[in-house]
């Protein structure tokens, strides 16, 4: 009787645990589609961001409920310690877990600025644990953009990593 109830525990867990994954696979779906579905209605449109400041693309993303949460800079080209680029993370790392675990893609927005960041941030970035905040943005504020890439937006199980 005792290994009856036991093995009814343990087979209980299992399935609890199964439908958690199943049910946050289900929840990054839901983010990922609602997401893209934003972005694409400003995809077609980024190249009028071009030439302008980041302050104007910032507020697009914001009148379309698009969160930024996380930021990486990087280099144009390398070898440099120039940073020219920004990376733009649209989920948090609960979203990221789930993405990785279930080879699922992350929508995020690759940013080129026409005149080299300011080396600070570097230290904002490590000051912030790369969490975006109003700080970073108003730092990139003025910054003019020279191009925009969406990535990871062809569909979540997609084979297609291409940006747009």
């Amino acid at each position: 009787m005792k290994s009856i109830l036991f093995k009814t525990i343990i087979l209980l867990n299992i399935l609890f645990v199964f439908s958690c994954k199943a049910q946050t696979s289900n929840d990054y779906i839901t983010f990922y589609n609602d997401t893209i579905s934003k972005l694409n209605t400003i995809i077609p449109n980024k190249t009028q961001f071009y030439g302008q400041p980041f302050s104007n693309f910032y507020n697009e993303l914001q009148s379309k409920n698009i969160n930024i949460i996380g930021v990486v800079h990087d280099t144009k080209v390398s070898p440099s310690t120039k940073y020219y680029v920004v990376d733009l993370f649209l989920c948090d790392m609960n979203m990221l877990g789930v993405a990785s675990q279930n080879s699922y893609h992350d929508p995020r927005i690759s940013i080129t600025f026409q005149d080299e960041i300011p080396q600070q941030i570097e230290s904002m970035v490590k000051q912030y644990h790369a969490q975006w905040n109003p700080t970073i943005a108003q730092f990139l504020s003025n910054l003019k953009i020279e191009k925009i890439k969406f990535i990871g937006v062809r569909g979540y199980d997609s084979d297609d990593y291409s940006a747009k």
